[in-house]
């Protein structure tokens, strides 16, 4: 599962989990896959590949090849469940609520919460996309726990300046800015008032999609 780290590479633990809006964490692993000086360490829930399955045209063994480690979700003893092996923190696209609330929690019962936890600890980012809507007083009780353990918390809120076309348009402009939060410019986002800035979004998926594979959340 584990080998010496490239040098010249960065890692990046990826969580999808059961939320709705997997195509999130999917498009994610995608424009990361095209990303040279990236690593993604990925743990996918059980849950999620059963979210896959009813939202999208990929199957699992499609999404699992885009990681370039990937870990079991019940693994605690997985490499990247240590703060000794460094990481630049860790995407989680989309959060569920459960996620949220292990987070907030300290709950460390899978790996995906402890591998969160210890980035957190580590004091290096996390960032939730948390796909949930409407809110109530726990959720958001939540949100403010997660935030105040050092979490970053990103609904997947459209803009529409970059003025999208589509729904893969909106769900890659989302994925791109979460990424700009680690320091990643996969060169997908349409930048308020930068003509330069972003390739044609629709363009920005990855050798491994499926021909037709568009389903959005």
């Amino acid at each position: 599962m584990t080998s010496a780290q490239d040098p010249s590479k960065k890692r990046l633990i990826v969580a999808v989990t059961g939320a709705s809006g997997v195509i999130y964490g999917i498009r994610a692993l995608e424009i990361l896959r095209a990303q040279p000086g990236i690593e993604t360490h990925v743990i996918l829930s059980p849950s999620a590949a059963r979210t896959i399955a009813e939202e999208t045209d990929y199957s699992i063994d499609q999404v699992r090849a885009l990681g370039d480690k990937l870990y079991n979700h019940k693994d605690i003893g997985a490499a990247i469940s240590s703060g000794s092996f460094r990481t630049e923190g860790m995407l989680i696209a989309p959060c569920s609520v459960k996620t949220l609330s292990g987070i907030a929690n300290c709950f460390d019962e899978e790996l995906v919460v402890r591998a969160a936890d210890v980035c957190l600890k580590e004091r290096r980012r996390v960032v939730l996309v948390f796909r949930e809507t409407p809110l109530h007083a726990g959720h958001i009780d939540l949100m403010a726990r997660a935030t105040a353990n050092g979490a970053i918390l990103m609904p997947p809120v459209p803009g529409f300046y970059h003025r999208p076309r589509s729904v893969d348009d909106i769900v890659t402009q989302t994925v791109g800015r979460a990424l700009d939060l680690f320091g990643i410019d996969a060169r997908v986002v349409k930048r308020w008032q930068d003509p330069e800035s972003g390739e044609p979004v629709r363009d920005a998926r990855g050798p491994a999609a499926s021909p037709g594979s568009t389903s959005g959340p």
